[in-house]
C-alpha cells in the first residue's frame, strides 16, 4: 500500500514515531495531487509548493506533538483558514483571503496540521453536487463523467483518491453523508452542538447544520473528532466530548438495529439503491446484530414541511445581506436566490409551527431509540448522476418539486441533529458506489463509530479504491 493509501492512524503513528517525517509525507502528499488532481478537481487553492514544503520541514523541527502533527489537511472552502482564499465556491468571495481562522481550522492548526489548501465546494454549501463558477466542477474518482456529490465533494474525492488521509465536512441536508456514500468513504454527521462552529451571528435558535469529519475509517474519524469536537464557551449550545481515539470496535451481537428502507415508499428509490443498501444490513447481520425492518415511524411530509421551512429561513437569514444588494443577488445561482427569497418571506408563526412538527418528530424517535440501538436509512435516493445536470428533476417517475427534494432521505436525521455515520454499502450495477446513514439518539456518537468500527472490519469497502 502507498503511503498515501495509508490510515490516518498509521500515518500519524509512523510521525509520532519519527519513522516517516513530515517532510517526506508532504512530499508524496504533494506528489499524488500532481498525479490524481487535474482529474477530478477536488483540491483547489492548492498553496506553493516550496512553502508547504518548508512548513513540512518546520513541523519535523518543532519539538511539540499533536494529534495531527506534520500531516497535511486541505480544509473545505466554506470555512476560513487564515492566508488562503476562502470563496465558497461564489464569484462575490473569489478573491477573499481570511487573515485569521475559523474555530474549526483553529483547532486542527493547533493540533499540528499543515494546511495545504481547499475542498472544493458547491456555492454557498447549497445543492448536493459539487460545481461553482470560481473552481468549476469535481468529478466523481468511480466516473468522471458523474457528480461526486457535495457539498463536501472535495473532501470525499480526496479521500476515496488518497490525497488526504482526513478531511472536514459540513452537513446540513446530507452535504457530508452524500458525498461520503458516493466516494466509498465515511462520513460522520455528529450530534448538533458536539463540534461548534465559527461564533458568528445567531448562535440560539439555528439547530440544522453542523460540522464533522469524514475518512477511510470510523476509526480514523475518531482521531479527527477528538480535534475539533468539545464545547466553546461563547456558545449555548455545546456538548462535552471524551475523547475517543483509539477507537475499538464494539461487539455487536445482540444490537437491534431498525431498517426504515424507503419509509414505507414515500421516498422514490433509482432501482438498485434499496438492494444495494441491503447487502449493508446483511453484514450487519453476519457480525451479529438483528435487524428488523420498520414501518414508517412518523408522517414523511410533516418531516419535510417542517424542513423546507426552518431550512429556508437558514439559508435567507445567512444570505440577507447579499440579498439586499441586487449587483450581489444577481449573481446567485437560481437555487440560492429561490431559497433565500423564501426564507426572508417567512412569518415567525410559520416558523414556530415548522418547530413544533420538529418536536413531535423529536419525542418519536426518542421511543423509538428505547426499542433500538440505532436506525438505518439509505443515505442516496440515486446513484450519482450526469456531472453536467445541476440536479435529478424526478426519480423512478416521481417528479421532484424543489431542487433538494431529490435529497429528503436524510431529512429526518438532519431535521432533529442526530448524531449519523454515512458508512459505504457497496457498489451498484454501474460499479458506482453509495452507502447508508447508521444513526441513533443525541450523545451516541462514540457508541455509533464502535458498530461502524466493527462494520468496516468486515467489510473494508474504502480499501477498494478507485483506480486513478
Amino acid at each position: 500500500m502507498t503511503l498515501t493509501r495509508q490510515s490516518a492512524s498509521r500515518i500519524l503513528a509512523d510521525l509520532a514515531a519519527k519513522r516517516l517525517t513530515a517532510e517526506e509525507l508532504m512530499h508524496a502528499t504533494l506528489a499524488r495531487i500532481s498525479e490524481v488532481n487535474p482529474k477530478v478537481n477536488a483540491i483547489v487553492a492548492l498553496q506553493d509548493e516550496d512553502a508547504l514544503m518548508q512548513a513540512a520541514r518546520a513541523a519535523d523541527a518543532d519539538p511539540r506533538r499533536g494529534p495531527l502533527h506534520g500531516l497535511p489537511i486541505a480544509v473545505k472552502d466554506l470555512a476560513d483558514v487564515a492566508g488562503i482564499p476562502s470563496t465558497k465556491g461564489s464569484p462575490l468571495l473569489a478573491d477573499f483571503v481570511p487573515k485569521s481562522d475559523e474555530l474549526m481550522a483553529a483547532r486542527m492548526r493547533a493540533a499540528g496540521a499543515i494546511f495545504i489548501g481547499k475542498t472544493n465546494v458547491p456555492e454557498f454549501g447549497l445543492g448536493s453536487h459539487t460545481f461553482n463558477p470560481v473552481y468549476g466542477a469535481t468529478m466523481n474518482p468511480y466516473d468522471p463523467a458523474r457528480t461526486c456529490g457535495g457539498s463536501s465533494g472535495g473532501a470525499a474525492v480526496a479521500l476515496a483518491t488518497g490525497m488526504l488521509a482526513l478531511a472536514d465536512g459540513s452537513d446540513m441536508m446530507g452535504s457530508l453523508r452524500n458525498p461520503a456514500a458516493w466516494n466509498n468513504v465515511y462520513g460522520f454527521r455528529p450530534s448538533w452542538g458536539l463540534v461548534p462552529s465559527e461564533p458568528v451571528g445567531d448562535t440560539f435558535l439555528h439547530q440544522l447544520s453542523t460540522l464533522g469529519p469524514m475518512a477511510r475509517s470510523p476509526q480514523d474519524i475518531a482521531i479527527l473528532l477528538d480535534v475539533i469536537a468539545g464545547p466553546d464557551p461563547r456558545q449555548p449550545h455545546g456538548m462535552r466530548h471524551d475523547p475517543i481515539a483509539p477507537l475499538e470496535p464494539c461487539d455487536p451481537k445482540g444490537m437491534r438495529i431498525g431498517w426504515l428502507g424507503d419509509w414505507g415508499g414515500a421516498y422514490p428509490m433509482e432501482a438498485g439503491v434499496l438492494e444495494c443498501c441491503e447487502g449493508a444490513l446483511r453484514s450487519l447481520e453476519e457480525i451479529g446484530c438483528h435487524v428488523e425492518a420498520l414501518a414508517p415511524p412518523f408522517p414523511a411530509e410533516k418531516i419535510w414541511d417542517s424542513w423546507i421551512t426552518l431550512r429556508s429561513w437558514q439559508v435567507g437569514a445567512g444570505l440577507a445581506e447579499v440579498m439586499a444588494q441586487p449587483e450581489q443577488r444577481d449573481k446567485l445561482k437560481d437555487s440560492a436566490r429561490w431559497e433565500a427569497e423564501r426564507g426572508l418571506a417567512l412569518s415567525a408563526m410559520e416558523v414556530h409551527r415548522a418547530s413544533v412538527l420538529r418536536s413531535d418528530w423529536f419525542r418519536r424517535a426518542a421511543a423509538l431509540f428505547e426499542e433500538y440501538d440505532a436506525l438505518v436509512l439509505p443515505v442516496a435516493q440515486v446513484w450519482p448522476f450526469d456531472l453536467n445536470i445541476p440536479y435529478p428533476t424526478a426519480i423512478a417517475g416521481h417528479a421532484m418539486d424543489t431542487y433538494h427534494r431529490w435529497m429528503e432521505v436524510v431529512v429526518p436525521v438532519s431535521l432533529l441533529g442526530l448524531p449519523s455515520l454515512a458508512a459505504p454499502a457497496g457498489f451498484g450495477a454501474q460499479g458506482l458506489p453509495t452507502g447508508v446513514q447508521i444513526f441513533g439518539p443525541r450523545g451516541s456518537d462514540a457508541k455509533l463509530l464502535a458498530l461502524g468500527a466493527a462494520y468496516h472490519e468486515a467489510t473494508l469497502w474504502p480499501q477498494k479504491a478507485p483506480a486513478m
